[in-house]
């Protein structure tokens, strides 16, 4: 005999069947072809964790808020390394235009 998967909207929708209390919960378990026992567990699972239905908007606005913020920071990182690339260019194009030597640091991969 294969385990069934049954999914969250459907175990919520079980469990708020429940919870109003029009049918016992037996009924609805034979109704929908359940074992009462886990019903039961759905819904003790369901009111265990009833308070992060609150918990996890507060969590997700922070979390947008830190995305915001963090995309914020890398939009004035890449301006401020947009701005000192030109600025090196501009100066790199003085010292070859004056025939002074340029000495810049090899930072790995760029070539001079």
């Amino acid at each position: 005999m294969s385990r069934t998967n049954y999914s969250a909207e459907f175990k919520a929708k079980i469990v708020i069947e429940v919870i109003e209390g029009t049918r016992s919960l037996e009924e609805i378990a034979a109704a929908n072809n359940l074992n009462p026992n886990m019903v039961r567990t759905w819904k003790k699972e369901f009111i265990d964790n009833a308070g992060r239905v609150f918990s996890d908007k507060a969590e997700k606005r922070e979390t947008k808020r830190k995305e915001a913020e963090q995309a914020k920071e890398r939009s004035q990182m890449l301006k401020t390394i947009g701005q000192l690339t030109l600025e090196r260019d501009f100066l790199r194009d003085c010292f070859r235009k004056t025939g002074q030597p340029i000495e810049m640091p090899n930072f790995g991969s760029e070539e001079q």
